[in-house]
């Protein structure tokens, strides 16, 4: 080659050219394809983009393009100047947005704003990815806000009338998960979204008409968008789908639309004039009842039985509004409903409890249940294994019998007591309210009560009483005011361990919980050994509280501190320090001194097995003690006849004799209570100057009859030296015994006195008295002298 040839070609070489041919680019990896969506070149993104579309529909590989940076400038591009960028940025971002870890990243980008302004082109593809994306971000409660705050809602319901099945899917899917927060439901029928909603039950498929229908019972909950539904004819149209046997696998969720409608009494009646009551019940039949070849669709299809629970439940509802109850009576729906409890559909026999429920209210209807064995069928559903259906068929149960006395005999009639009283013991507190209510409803009669005590009701009651839940505590404890009227009662629920749960429940913040539990307590006590049951378990500090607070006395507590004190006559007196002329002492009153209210208090039995102490010793009166110490003497290995002998209280017993015979065949009642008073005092060591009460002895005397019998109880009997409290003790038993009226009073320093009324000549003064007066009885100075009480002699008799 010469030298000239070269200058030519180096000149050529150096001359430039303003056209660059295209270059065909070969990418081989995703990390590439990200690269490229950088590009300058709208045709190479475009290309990146339908590459990276591809690659990401498998799910795997969308979390490898997020690790490779692909969001940012996907999220760049969908706001590109270039259209098909756009949408193909759309694309991969819609499809990405499919994986949960991918969506929970794009839930952090300034997403959602774009997205929604960019649905407002007329651009398809647009629209479906860009649903799709935002049915994904949605579902986070963040995105929610962001979209309804960027008018996402309207744009969303424009789309709904898209020709595009896919846009359509995407924003019901959007809108559905936007109403999650129901806050945001009242915008569905703001925006006009019921019209587009009611339009797309007719799509072809059955994905879109689901999703409308579960958008309408979301929005249909609230009762503001009932006016709305009326006008836009959606009733006539969801029981159109409702009739239709060919959407069968959308009756479920149409049925849940006429559920939350049907209540409102405006819809019933657009329900009934479209025929919809008629398919609810036919919907309600089993399929073996129905006519021949109707519903054979439905009938065949897996979800029958919740369609059959769904029209239940839409007659349930209906039944809870009373203006429904005339249509619904003259439909027979009634009978209807009681054939459906012997089914097996736990489902349905719920609703039917909840119906019968509602219809008791009509009495037309109450009357037909119970003449057409509903009672009898929903008693046999409280033996349900299913806690639903137990406690909707006792709350019918309940409704059925309030103020109707046949009902609640059927009750008994069909053994409902025994069920009932099985339910005591049921978890559900609902249950165990209603039982105890239903068995206090139908106690009428007395051989009612006597077969609910036979049944083992008493003891059923004694774990009801250590619930939480007030309604079930005051059911529970008026159950046993009613059965604790027999001594049978008390003694099971005694022996059952229910004193002690019902005491404590004094101590209850609720104020009807208290005054039931009094009332129990009340009718409880009428039996002595119950009363002091209750004591150790601190019913009289409980009740003493509750009668000196000012938020809960009532007369219901200061009754019950009244009967249980009234059913003890020793405990009477050692609380109060009195008894009253009606207050008869028997064989076995003991005297412990005076007791308060938070003392704990002992029977008779237990003071007797204490050692000897230095306490004040107990005086008791009768010979109720003698078999007690008897076990005692055995128990400590002495000798039985001599301690027998010790303890029977044989001069008592003469005693008593003695007066019935001289004494109260006296016909003049004075005489009678001056007789009494001397012989009282003549057996209590004779009559003795007040000067001379400091060497009577009665004490040494008290002392060594408690050594010699090695017990700190002294038979009264047995006291040759009786002070004043013995001798108004003595006097106030043999008063009783032969019929005569007088009080005890116990005063300090172990003063008592007996009270006594006449109405004869005033012996102090010698004057007729018209009106009966209060005296005094001298038993120690002057035995048979009266003083006038709250006189200066009386003063000087009991006080030191």
């Amino acid at each position: 080659m010469d030298k000239k040839d070269k200058k030519e070609k180096k000149s050529k070489c150096v001359t430039p050219c303003n056209t660059f041919e295209p270059l065909h680019v070969d990418v081989k990896t995703a990390a590439t394809a990200v690269l490229l969506l950088g590009s300058l070149e709208e045709d190479i993104i475009v290309i990146a983009c339908e590459a990276l579309f591809e690659f990401a529909k498998e799910d795997g590989n969308k979390i490898y393009l997020m690790e490779l940076g692909t969001l940012q400038p996907l999220c760049r591009l969908i706001t590109h100047n270039n259209e098909l960028v756009r949408r193909n940025a759309f694309m991969v971002l819609g499809t990405m947005a499919s994986n949960s870890v991918v969506g929970n990243v794009l839930q952090q980008k300034d997403l959602i704003q774009p997205i929604i302004e960019k649905l407002t082109l007329d651009d398809p593809v647009i629209q479906e990815y860009g649903t799709l994306c935002l049915s994904y971000l949605s579902l986070a409660p963040n995105c929610k806000v962001q979209i309804f705050d960027n008018k996402g809602m309207p744009a969303l319901i424009k789309l709904l009338s898209s020709p595009e099945p896919d846009v359509q899917k995407n924003s019901l899917e959007t809108i559905y998960n936007l109403i999650q927060n129901g806050q945001f439901c009242p915008s569905i029928v703001e925006f006009g979204g019921i019209p587009p909603l009611l339009e797309l039950l007719k799509s072809e498929y059955s994905v879109i008409q689901l999703l409308a229908l579960r958008i309408l019972q979301k929005v249909t909950v609230e009762r503001e968008s009932h006016s709305i539904i009326r006008k836009e004819q959606a009733l006539e149209k969801i029981i159109e789908v409702i009739k239709n046997a060919e959407f069968n696998d959308l009756h479920v969720d149409a049925l849940q639309v006429i559920a939350n409608c049907i209540s409102n009494s405006d819809n019933f009646v657009v329900i009934d004039n479209a025929g919809g009551l008629t398919v609810l019940l036919e919907m309600t039949v089993p399929h073996e009842l129905s006519e021949p070849d109707k519903y054979d669709a439905l009938a065949v299809s897996c979800n029958y039985h919740e369609v059959q629970c769904g029209a239940v439940e839409c007659i349930s509802i209906a039944a809870q509004n009373a203006d429904n109850h005339k249509v619904l009576h003259g439909l027979k729906v009634e009978e209807i409903l009681i054939e459906l409890l012997s089914g097996n559909s736990d489902c349905v026999k719920t609703f039917v409890c909840q119906a019968l429920a509602g219809m008791s209210s009509y009495a037309s209807s109450k009357e037909l249940i119970g003449e057409v064995g509903g009672l009898a069928a929903l008693i046999c559903s409280l033996g349900s294994q299913n806690m639903m259906v137990r406690e909707e068929a006792i709350q019918a149960i309940a409704n059925l019998t309030a103020g109707h006395k046949q009902n609640s005999m059927i009750i008994y009639e069909e053994g409902g007591h025994d069920i009932l009283t099985q339910r005591l013991s049921d978890g559900c507190p609902k249950i165990v309210a209603n039982a105890a209510a239903l068995l206090c409803r139908i106690m009428v009669q007395e051989e009612i009560r006597y077969d609910i005590i036979s049944v083992g009701a008493l003891p059923a009651l004694v774990e009801p009483l250590k619930s939480t839940d007030s309604q079930v505590l005051i059911n529970a404890t008026t159950c046993i005011c009613e059965l604790a009227l027999y001594a049978c009662a008390r003694a099971e629920l005694q022996k059952a361990g229910g004193l002690e749960p019902l005491v404590n429940l004094l101590r209850s913040t609720h104020m009807e919980v208290i005054r039931s539990t009094c009332m129990a307590i009340s009718i409880c006590a009428k039996d002595e050994s119950i009363s002091m049951e209750m004591c150790k378990y601190g019913v009289l500090e409980m009740l003493d509280e509750i009668n000196h607070a000012d938020n809960s006395n009532s007369r219901f507590s200061e009754y019950a501190l009244e009967n249980i004190l009234q059913s003890c006559m020793s405990l009477k007196y050692s609380m109060t320090d009195h008894l009253a002329a009606t207050d008869i002492m028997t064989d076995g009153f003991y005297d412990v001194g005076k007791l308060c209210f938070k003392d704990k208090v002992f029977t008779l039995a237990e003071l007797s097995m204490e050692p000897v102490n230095q306490e004040v010793p107990i005086i008791v009166v009768g010979a109720g003690i003698e078999v007690i110490l008897q076990k005692k003497s055995v128990d400590e290995g002495q000798h039985t006849e001599r301690f027998w002998k010790v303890m029977n209280d044989v001069d008592l017993r003469f005693l008593v004799k003695e007066v019935k015979e001289s004494i109260a065949i006296l016909n003049d009642e004075q005489e009678q209570y001056v007789a009494l008073a001397r012989r009282v005092s003549s057996v209590m060591g004779g009559a003795i100057e007040k000067d001379d009460l400091h060497s009577f002895g009665w004490l040494l005397h008290i002392c060594l009859l408690r050594s010699k019998m090695q017990c700190n109880v002294v038979p009264i009997g047995v006291i040759n030296k009786g002070f004043y409290c013995h001798r108004a003790l003595l006097f106030k038993y043999l008063a009783d015994c032969i019929g005569l009226q007088c009080t005890l009073v116990r005063g300090e320093y172990n003063r008592a006195w007996n009270e006594v009324l006449l109405s004869k000549e005033d012996p102090a003064s010698n004057e007729q008295s018209s009106q009966p007066r209060c005296y005094i009885v001298d038993l120690m100075h002057q035995p048979g002298r009266f003083l006038r009480s709250h006189s200066p002699a009386a003063f000087r008799y009991h006080s030191i």
